[in-house]
Formats: C-alpha cells, sequence, structure tokens
C-alpha cells in the first residue's frame, strides 16, 4: 500500500507549453532572445567568485543607467515591489512621518507600506492624470515635516511622467529624503540621479530593460546610508535589511561576503545581459528612441480621434501611454478581443486609472514604429468590431 495519499498531479504529466504574445501592456514586457539566451546558461553557486564577478558588473551597469557613483548600488531579489519595501523599510522608523505623492496607484503602495510599520503617512494627491508643483511640495514638506518624501516618476497607472528638478533641493531643506520609484520610466526617458539629487532610486527588470521580472535595480545616496545606518531600530524586514545587502553585493567594503540569501543566480544572468544592451545602445540613444516612438504614437492615436489621458504634452510618460476609454465602448472588451484576435496585450486601468483609460507600454525592444503601427491596426480594428451603446 503506497503512502503517497496525494497522486502525482496529471497536469504535469503533460509537457510546458507557453504561447507567443505581444507584450504591449504597462509591463512585463517581451523578453528578448539574447537576454532569454543568457538566463538559460548553467547554475553556479551564489557565493562562487564567478558570480560575484556578474554581480559586479550589474552594479556597474546600474550606476550608468542611473547615473550615480553611490557605491551603494544593486539589485534586491524581487520585483519593483520588494525594491519599494526595501527603501521604505529600511530609512523609516515606527513613529516617523512619511509623504507620499499620489499621481496613480504606486503613491498609494508606498503609503500604504510605510503605514504598515508605523510610520505617520501623509499623502498629497495630484489631479488626475496630472502633477504637483513644486510648491504644493514645499508646503506639505513644511506642514509634515517627513524623514522621507515618496515620488513615482514615470506613473504606469495614469501614463504621467512626474516632473523632478528642483523637488531634491526642497526635501533637504526640510532634512528629508528623496526617494523615487523610476519603474517605468527608467531607460526611457532622462533621468540623472546624482545630478537631480535622489537619494533613494529603484526601477525593475522587466520595463525598458526587457529581462524578466525577479530583480530590482536599487541605489542608495550616502545622505540615504547616514540615515539607515544611525537607526535605532533594525530594519522590520531581515531579508531587505541593507546591512546584510550591502555586504553580499560587497558594497560595505568589507574583505569576505556573509551568506544572506541565495540569490537568483539565472536572473542575474539576464540582468547583466540586459543592462549590456542598454549600454550598448547608450542611454540617450535610448531615451531620444523611446521620446519619438511615444510622440508618433500619440499622434496615431489622435488621428483616429482617441484622447490621450494626460492633457500636457511635458507630463506624458514615453513609456506607458494612457489612452481615455472610448465613449460607449467597455474597455475589458477590447482588451479582450485585441488578445484574441491579434495575440497582443494591451491593458485597462489601475487604481485611481480603474475603468476610465486603457494603457499600452512600448518599452525597451517593443519600443518602435512597427509595433505602433500594430497596435493602432489593432485598436481600429477592435473599434470596429466591439459593441458601442447608443448612449
Amino acid at each position: 500500500m503506497s503512502s503517497v495519499s496525494v497522486p502525482p498531479p496529471k497536469c504535469l504529466q503533460k509537457p510546458l507549453v507557453v504561447p507567443h504574445r505581444y507584450m504591449f501592456g504597462p509591463g512585463p514586457s517581451n523578453v528578448p532572445p539574447r537576454i532569454l539566451k543568457a538566463g538559460a546558461n548553467p547554475v553556479i553557486g551564489h557565493m562562487h567568485p564567478e558570480i560575484f564577478e556578474i554581480m559586479s558588473d550589474i552594479k556597474s551597469g546600474i550606476q550608468y543607467m542611473f547615473q550615480t557613483q553611490n557605491s551603494m548600488t544593486f539589485a534586491v531579489s524581487g520585483t519593483g515591489h520588494a525594491a519599494m519595501e526595501c527603501a521604505i523599510f529600511n530609512t523609516v522608523e515606527g513613529g516617523e512621518s512619511v509623504l507620499s505623492a499620489v499621481n496613480g496607484i504606486w503613491g498609494e503602495r508606498a503609503a500604504e507600506m510605510a503605514e504598515r510599520i508605523g510610520a505617520t503617512v501623509n499623502m498629497i494627491v495630484a489631479p488626475p492624470g496630472g502633477f504637483l508643483t513644486n510648491a504644493d511640495i514645499e508646503q506639505a514638506l513644511s506642514k509634515h515635516r517627513p524623514v522621507v518624501f515618496f515620488l513615482a516618476h514615470g506613473e504606469s497607472s495614469t501614463g504621467v511622467l512626474h516632473p523632478l528638478d528642483g523637488i531634491a533641493e526642497l526635501c533637504h531643506k526640510y532634512n528629508c529624503l528623496f526617494l523615487v520609484d523610476s519603474v517605468a520610466s527608467m531607460g526611457g526617458t532622462p533621468l540623472h540621479m546624482d545630478q537631480q539629487g535622489i537619494d533613494i532610486l529603484y526601477t525593475g527588470s522587466q520595463k525598458v530593460l526587457n529581462a524578466p521580472p525577479g530583480t530590482a535595480p536599487i541605489s542608495f545616496s550616502e545622505r540615504a546610508c547616514q540615515k539607515i545606518f544611525s537607526r535605532r531600530t533594525k530594519p522590520v524586514s531581515f531579508f531587505l535589511d541593507l546591512g546584510w545587502l550591502a555586504n553580499y553585493w560587497g558594497c560595505d567594503g568589507k574583505p569576505s561576503r556573509l551568506y544572506h540569501h541565495t540569490g537568483p543566480v539565472t536572473a542575474f544572468y539576464s540582468l547583466r545581459e540586459s543592462l549590456a544592451v542598454l549600454a550598448e545602445e547608450g542611454l540617450e540613444n535610448s531615451w531620444e528612441r523611446h521620446h519619438k516612438v511615444a510622440e508618433y504614437f500619440h499622434q496615431g492615436l489622435e488621428s483616429m480621434g482617441l484622447k490621450l489621458f494626460v492633457k500636457e504634452k511635458k507630463a506624458r510618460l514615453p513609456t506607458v501611454t494612457t489612452i481615455v476609454a472610448p465613449h460607449g465602448y467597455d474597455w475589458k472588451e477590447i482588451t479582450t478581443y485585441i488578445m484574441k484576435t491579434h495575440n497582443l496585450e494591451i491593458s485597462g486601468g489601475l487604481g485611481p486609472s480603474a475603468g476610465l483609460v486603457l494603457r499600452v507600454g512600448l518599452m525597451g525592444c517593443n519600443s518602435s514604429k512597427d509595433n505602433v503601427d500594430m497596435v493602432l491596426v489593432a485598436l481600429r480594428d477592435a473599434l470596429k468590431h466591439c459593441h458601442k451603446s447608443k448612449v
């Protein structure tokens, strides 16, 4: 008689089948063959010298991508949410004040994370599809005196590209760290961490970098490190404790590295390759390509009579475009039709934009005029065939 009471699942007796799709939603984006191939290299130990060399390459690539000299630069083992928690959990202690700019869902998420660890959280909310002025921000900084101010540079839920210039100076005037989420913007539009005075910056691997989800580049300024390493209490998360992560990534100057966690080595291969691709194209070329493609796309949408959710051109995120949901149509029917008929993913809204917009992401290798044309054809077809109410 078998001691196994749960039989092998029949579903696992079939081969794995994954369809090819055009990933033109807000992320993840398509992973090109070169990066897929890099991730298929043999697994070696997460403490082997060869892995440390790859991690060093990744650190250099992130410093280039972020335009920073910060030594405290590495990749969190996890998605952008993990980097967001790493930033907040290390810089904030219970009872301290945090200010979060809400121009979409990510400001709301940051506020909730800070609230969960006992911070006093205040939010400053931008109008839908809009952004905050520096005067708005200074007024809130003066009133709430936070230790950290959170802002999403590229807000993928609303398609807003938030201006950054001058904000760091305001934060530092009020003895506050400036924390920036660049998951949807990094590599697709100009951003200079050191020059713009950003204290903590993070992004994700699955957008412009075109690597699989699961690693999240992050960097901390010297000012941020001084705050973190003079804490009264330990960070609430062991896994995201900067002291341990700094040692694993060789950022602390110590001669030996201690075991903290098993790094996702094949994800490191993919991330290194994606950073190499970006370095080969050049940041400025990548920025220019994304902006030109976005402009071409926006012109095509407007020529179809569709409206963009973000009214001000300078505030439009070039990587993720938000289109006002066409009047009389069910947005879900449009996205479902396009997936079924054109094998192409676009998404509806998220958080504050839910039910209001369609979101199209053209990031990294997906940012091309040919892909824009493909999306426009799919949208025209959907509007022709999907049900339109007469209301």
